[in-house]
């Protein structure tokens, strides 16, 4: 009877595990490639090196807008944009802003616009409302290895790395706990699982000075 209660104990146990084993790595299973592809281009970044594509605009600014803008001040100040003026922009420069931080100073507006796999700027010069806008690209793969580091990508995405760790934390220890529970009939089990620790703790070891 302690028998049939015990291997039924496990078998519900290993259920349970596959379940969490198998909905873990279809959750991560995407962001797992993406990681790992993007772990090799960032470690031979020399590999992938592009020519930054520029693109600069121009625009004049409506009187009535700029003279919504923070009054001038000797000193700098940031503060968003005046939400008529955002829009304008928006517009006219094909961009989005987005509630972004602007650096107001006696003579200029200017607003840093980052992203991943690129950067971009724009410049008001309070005097004639003239706007100034440049945008640099550096191809996709900056822009996924931006992805990799969270680099300039927002809440949204820096929830999906939160998410997508845990999911992989799942997938790692319900994994170990399958490896424990076949062990015993898989004698290379736990070799394998050491050589998997010992040989990075002796690369560290021996060749990261």
């Amino acid at each position: 009877m302690k028998s049939t209660t015990k291997t039924h104990r496990r078998t519900r146990w290993l259920k349970t595990l596959h379940q969490w084993h198998w909905m873990s790595s279809a959750l991560s299973l995407v962001g797992l490639i993406l990681f790992a592809a993007t772990g090799i281009t960032l470690n031979n970044a020399a590999w992938f090196e592009s020519k930054p594509t520029v693109i600069t605009r121009q625009a004049d600014l409506p009187g009535e807008i700029l003279q919504i803008l923070a009054p001038a001040s000797t000193s700098a100040k940031k503060a968003a944009l005046p939400a008529q003026a955002e829009a304008w922009l928006d517009s006219q420069l094909g961009i989005h802003i987005n509630g972004r931080t602007a650096e107001f100073s006696s003579d200029e507006v200017y607003v840093s616009l980052p992203e991943p796999g690129g950067d971009a700027w724009l410049a008001i010069d309070r005097a004639s409302g003239e706007v100034t806008y440049e945008r640099s690209r550096r191809g996709w793969i900056a822009y996924l290895n931006d992805l990799h580091k969270g680099r300039n990508t927002g809440v949204i995405w820096s929830w999906f790395i939160d998410i997508f760790a845990a999911a992989c934390l799942i997938f790692g220890l319900s994994g170990l706990l399958l490896l424990k529970l076949h062990s015993k009939n898989r004698i290379s089990t736990w070799p394998m699982v050491g050589l998997g620790l010992f040989v990075p703790f002796v690369l560290l070891l021996l060749f990261s000075h």
